[in-house]
């Protein structure tokens, strides 16, 4: 089948387009600047209709993975330019699709599992979790950051797509072992010896291993009868401290410095970014996956870091298996 990913050059998307590919089918990615690859690249602006949407016409599944990223500093230029890039690009998919005379079958849209609720005390599934934004004392940017994804989803709930299911993917954190990703960077604070708790250590940390991910993509495409809000996340959320000390077994290194907050404000500064990713309790699992049956293969922490730095270690199995 025919498989369209907007904003598919980065990590994850060059992660599906791979696994897509291997299965079998054709694989379009939509992008400002076209990058030769595997797969077929077309140009698009992000924010209006032209030549592109002629690709969404006859093809299967689009998967909308657009959006500027939010590794920066959440200063007014960068906020706006995160919000307009997810809804304008989730907008003008749904007006491409409306107009298609064979439109997809099937839209799935990247969200994100930081619109739950900062907690520690029970985990948030798609049924009875608690979206945030209005905890006491969270900072503004943790504000910011769920005002983004309500935004981004309410576009993708409001386009008139009639004959195509909708589903909004509330992603915990990908972990594979190509550089750049949230993987590599733990992992690059452990060999370092800098891998140990992060403030006080209770947040927890919400996960997928990258296979899990493809092949839970996978699963949705088959079945027919789901959509809305799926969360992607692996069943073993855990608290920063014990994640990292099961990485820092997983790679061999007996020491973790620990940080404290200060230390972390201090480094997202230097480094342009912010704390929100290592300082907001993600306590998120897959309720709906769960219950329907899916399985995953890497269920555990313990078990996904264990296949990762061995990867890393370039001791793995270079073909990867997604089915």
């Amino acid at each position: 089948m025919k498989i369209v990913l907007p904003g598919g050059t980065g990590q994850v998307g060059t992660l599906l387009a791979r696994a897509f590919r291997g299965d079998g089918h054709e694989v379009v990615v939509l992008s400002r600047r076209p990058q030769p690859a595997p797969w077929r690249g077309v140009a698009w602006d992000a924010a209006t209709l032209g030549p592109w949407a002629a690709e969404l016409d006859g093809a299967e599944v689009v998967v909308n993975l657009a959006g500027r990223s939010v590794n920066c500093r959440y200063t007014p230029a960068n906020r706006r330019a995160i919000l307009e890039s997810r809804v304008q690009s989730t907008t003008v998919v749904g007006q491409a699709i409306a107009r298609a005379a064979r439109p997809p079958r099937l839209w799935l849209q990247a969200s994100t599992a930081t619109i739950y609720a900062h907690r520690y005390d029970a985990a948030n599934d798609e049924a009875t979790g608690r979206l945030g934004g209005d905890e006491p004392g969270a900072p503004d940017a943790w504000r910011f950051s769920i005002q983004v994804a309500r935004a981004w989803e309410a576009a993708l709930f409001a386009a008139a797509v009639p004959d195509t299911r909708r589903v909004a993917l509330r992603s915990a954190m990908i972990m594979g072992p190509e550089p750049g990703g949230i993987f590599a960077t733990l992992l690059g604070l452990v060999r370092v010896g800098l891998g140990g708790t992060a403030g006080d250590g209770r947040q927890y940390l919400s996960w997928v291993h990258e296979q899990d991910f493809v092949r839970a993509l996978n699963w949705l495409i088959a079945h027919e009868s789901v959509d809305g809000v799926v969360n992607i996340a692996a069943p073993g959320p855990l608290p920063n401290a014990e994640f990292l000390r099961t990485l820092r077994a997983a790679w061999g290194q007996p020491v973790g410095l620990p940080a404290t907050r200060w230390m972390l404000e201090l480094g997202a500064l230097a480094l342009q970014t912010e704390t929100e990713l290592v300082l907001k309790s993600r306590r998120v699992v897959s309720g709906r996956l769960a219950a329907a049956g899916f399985e995953f293969r890497f269920p555990t922490w313990a078990a996904a870091a264990e296949d990762l730095c061995e990867r890393w270690r370039g001791r793995g199995v270079v073909e990867l298996q997604f089915s």
